[in-house]
């Protein structure tokens, strides 16, 4: 079986749970941005949690089945459509050869998840299908979708059901975003460091798979200092560190900037913090202008929330006979 690319939406590519343990060579992890979302999808056509699916960002695309399968749409609110007819997101249904599947205009939320019973079946690069475009690594040749690419999909028995509202998970308005303060944030003075976690930011139109930059809040005063030899003069500026996910740059103090899947690993700007593991997937589904406020925790608050986000999708799993 395959399927079809007949219009590939604003940027289409495949994504599984990423290749991790290449970091320290530069190579990100990659994968789905929301993997809760991409591992519902999964769950409901009856795959493995890390199948690959496709990622659809802001505008879905159209494509054609060349033979009968299940399909589900998770993440953000981008009306799937069965031959014109509207499907609800977040539930499985059957398809048929010939069948095309699209979408309506995004509700909510930047990206939706389209799993296919059987898996997205493109070649395993670096122990895993997700697309790395910077690199044109993976995926369907290393890039995002075009019209008129086929894709194999594997074999699957397919699964059924539907995930409540009360399941799902989704950024708030403002999104409230955990973080925990790093290494460098004695760089700045106490005022700013608490007038960062007051501000309300808005998601910068640059935003995407290799970071979130955000804008709105108060520029950030630092601690005077005299540069270490190899730093800038820009007092953002450090000698080169390795670079977390979801670590907080702040290039001349105005503008966070999260760096997410696609992100490099190292580099010469100093980092606030981190946003914890368990809210990365919230900074996927923000559009360009949707507020977000920072929210300082601790390390067992963190451990908590990475414990809750576990839970959370046991009882997906649970609700799904899974």
């Amino acid at each position: 079986m395959a399927v079809k690319i007949i219009t590939p939406g604003l940027s289409t590519t495949v994504q599984d749970l990423g290749r991790p343990g290449y970091y320290h060579l530069g190579i990100p992890i990659s994968g789905g941005m929301d993997r809760f979302a991409l591992r519902a999808a999964n769950m409901l056509v009856g795959n493995d949690e890390g199948a690959a699916v496709l990622e659809a960002v802001f505008l879905g695309p159209e494509i054609e089945f060349t033979a009968a399968a299940t399909v589900a749409v998770t993440g953000g609110d981008l009306p799937p459509r069965l031959n014109g007819e509207e499907r609800a997101g977040w539930e499985a249904f059957p398809v048929k050869a010939g069948d095309r599947l699209s979408f309506g205009f995004l509700k909510a939320g930047a990206r939706a998840y389209i799993a296919v019973s059987g898996g997205i079946d493109v070649p395993v690069k670096l122990g895993s299908r997700s697309t790395y475009t910077l690199g044109a690594l993976g995926g369907h040749e290393g890039r995002a979708l075009k019209a008129g690419d086929e894709l194999p999909v594997g074999q699957g028995a397919g699964g059924k059901g539907s995930v409540p509202a009360n399941l799902r998970r989704m950024p708030g308005s403002p999104a409230e975003l955990r973080m925990l303060p790093g290494l460098y944030w004695h760089r700045i003075t106490a005022e700013a460091g608490k007038q960062f976690f007051a501000d309300t930011w808005k998601v910068a139109p640059e935003a995407d798979r290799i970071g979130y930059r955000f804008r709105g809040g108060k520029a950030l005063d630092f601690v005077p200092r005299e540069p270490p030899f190899g730093a800038g003069s820009n007092p953002s500026n450090i000698v080169d560190a390795c670079y977390p996910y979801g670590s907080i740059q702040v290039p001349g103090g105005t503008e966070p900037i999260v760096l997410h899947r696609d992100a490099v690993s190292g580099g010469g700007y100093m980092m606030l913090g981190c946003v914890i593991s368990a809210d990365m997937d919230l900074i996927g589904q923000l559009q360009p202008h949707s507020p977000a406020r920072f929210v300082e925790v601790s390390m067992d608050q963190a451990l908590q929330a990475r414990h809750d986000r576990q839970a959370a999708l046991a009882r997906v799993r649970a609700h799904l006979g899974r």
